[in-house]
């Protein structure tokens, strides 16, 4: 059964970093296009960034661009959010997400992908 496991996240200072991490189980990781989302209160769940399966192609939402970088280990199951310049409006809960249909091109809706961790809240104060 195919799971994703997050670590990372907590409450950090404007102006800080930090780095979310999310672990998949199950099958190849490295067919997978996988992204990170988040959700604050209130809030639909939005599209940070994502990353194609051979880890070559990127995209990030224009909250997102020029302060995170989504990275992925195919070795290590492993998909990375590097976050910097951390601001409060960044404060949710954020998932990982994998696209389980192969091949395609990289998505940025929630309906596009299959798996999902379990979240992990990222509180940026001021």
């Amino acid at each position: 059964q195919e799971q994703l496991k997050q670590s990372g996240g907590g409450l950090v200072q404007t102006g800080d970093s930090l780095t979310l991490s999310c672990v998949a189980s199950g099958r190849p990781f490295m067919s997978w296009n996988m992204a990170w989302f988040r959700q604050a209160p209130g809030e639909e769940r939005e599209f940070v960034a994502g990353i194609s399966w051979t880890g070559t192609s990127t995209i990030y939402a224009d909250a997102a661009k020029g302060r995170f970088t989504i990275s992925r280990s195919n070795p290590k199951n492993t998909l990375y959010l590097q976050m910097n310049s951390l601001k409060p409006e960044d404060t949710a809960v954020y998932y990982c997400a994998a696209d389980a249909e192969w091949p395609r091109t990289l998505a940025t809706t929630v309906s596009d992908y299959d798996y999902w961790g379990q979240g992990t809240q990222v509180t940026v104060s001021s």
